[in-house]
């Protein structure tokens, strides 16, 4: 057995999964579709969109979740970043790859405070609380500094519109082999682009139908 398929965290990812379905925003269901799209592919005004957000787990799917977990686990990783926590879904399934490697450190940020309330509810519950530290405020301030000195892994899972900036505050950090992912990328085909061209220093695949992995390598 594992961490991730064993109790606490087992029945735990389980139950959020149920509770992360039946959320609903009534907030964000006074704003057009065009408009949406808009604040989506939007650097300026991110916050607003999330804002209407704050009642939606936002999670990774299921099997994104797997990922996540096996991709840590076979990098071996030890610090891993993760841009947008939301309720912690996917930070539970990286925290548990950590655990099984033997521990270290997941760094996460989110700028809704109630999100990270519970968030950290939801790690104290997982017994994986020890292993993760989640910044509240705006990632282009919480993850400019402070930063492992190695990471293994980064999570882009916040404003899709800020990926190549987010990336921009770790990639210096990011050993050679380490891993980039980056889920609901159909709304950053500029991040898209910076990955897959040759001479920005990764090698990367499309993964399912809209997440990206990208390797780097120097």
């Amino acid at each position: 057995m594992t961490t991730l398929t064993s109790a606490p965290l087992a029945p735990l990812i389980e139950r959020l999964y149920t509770q992360a379905s039946a959320a609903t925003s009534p907030m964000l269901e006074t704003v057009s579709h065009d408009e949406r799209e808009r604040l989506m592919h939007s650097k300026t005004e991110y916050r607003q969109l999330y804002a209407m957000l704050k009642d939606l787990w936002l999670p990774v799917s299921r099997d994104t979740g797997k990922l996540l977990y096996m991709l840590a686990r076979s990098t071996k990783a030890k610090a891993i970043v993760e841009f947008g926590t939301s309720f912690g879904l996917s930070t539970l399934h990286l925290a548990a790859a950590l655990r099984d490697n033997g521990g270290g450190v997941l760094i996460g940020s989110e700028f809704e405070p109630s999100k990270i309330a519970l968030a950290r509810h939801h790690f104290e519950e997982g017994g994986v609380s020890d292993l993760v530290e989640i910044r509240e405020g705006d990632a282009l301030v919480t993850l400019a500094s402070g930063m492992p000195g190695s990471v293994d892994l980064l999570l882009l899972d916040g404003a899709k519109a800020l990926y190549g900036d987010v990336l921009g505050l770790v990639e210096k950090h990011l050993r050679p082999g380490a891993l980039v992912v980056a889920d609901n990328t159909d709304y950053c085909p500029e991040f898209v682009a910076h990955v897959r061209s040759p001479q920005n220093g990764y090698v990367s695949v499309p993964f399912a139908d809209d997440i990206e992995v990208s390797m780097r390598l120097a």
